[in-house]
């Protein structure tokens, strides 16, 4: 795997934002339908995978600027860094 500044400098973990249950973004918008969660290591967004309709981790990328997200679900570990597209 490739390194990046991003994920170097970005935490390992960190605290999810409220709610920690799902992606907030559908949550909000009364859809349940996400496939994998992701959570953001800049402000603990939860949002979900491009496999998911919505696309909401990406979606909160392009809106924030923050560079690196982390798995959000059990057992998974791997961040990535959206600006220099790696893993880490």
């Amino acid at each position: 795997m490739s390194a990046c500044e991003d994920l170097a400098l970005a935490p390992q973990d960190i605290e999810p934002r409220p709610p920690a249950d799902g992606c907030a973004d559908c949550l909000a918008q009364g859809r349940r339908d996400w496939v994998h969660l992701r959570i953001c290591l800049d402000c603990g967004h939860i949002g979900c995978c491009d496999f998911s309709p919505q696309r909401h981790a990406t979606a909160h990328f392009h809106n924030s600027s923050h560079p690196v997200i982390r798995s959000y679900e059990p057992g998974e570990d791997w961040r990535w860094c959206f600006v220099h597209e790696v893993m880490g």
